[in-house]
């Protein structure tokens, strides 16, 4: 059973920064692109960014470019997300995701492209 536990949400400010982690199961990290998605109220859960298996491949929803930054550390199991510039409409509950496909780049900017999901985090921005 691969196990993704996502960190790091809460209440925040207008312009204040937040950093989300995801860590997951040991042996199904390496090799697969990871994603993040949120889901805000009474809307369709959407992508916000995905990096590749190396790391060295980024993307990023229209929305957040230039204010996050999505990362990994293949040693630790470890995706993150770092979130800067927050707006109130990034309030969501912000969840990671394993791809699919073992070495695929790009990574998907599709829910259905994802086959493991963390529980979710709560990011609330406060204007």
């Amino acid at each position: 059973q691969v196990q993704l536990v996502e960190s790091g949400g809460g209440l925040v400010q207008a312009g204040d920064s937040l950093r989300l982690s995801c860590a997951a199961s040991r042996g199904f990290f390496s090799g697969y692109a990871m994603g993040w998605f949120r889901q805000a109220p009474g809307k369709e859960r959407e992508f916000v960014s995905a990096v590749s298996w190396t790391g060295g491949y980024t993307y990023y929803a229209d929305s957040v470019k230039g204010r996050f930054t999505i990362s990994r550390d293949n040693t630790k199991n470890t995706v993150y997300l770092q979130m800067n510039s927050l707006k109130p409409e990034d309030t969501a509950v912000y969840y990671c995701a394993v791809d699919r496909g073992i070495y695929n780049n790009p990574p998907s900017r599709a829910s259905t492209g994802y086959v493991y999901w963390g529980q979710g985090t709560q990011v609330t921005v406060s204007s």
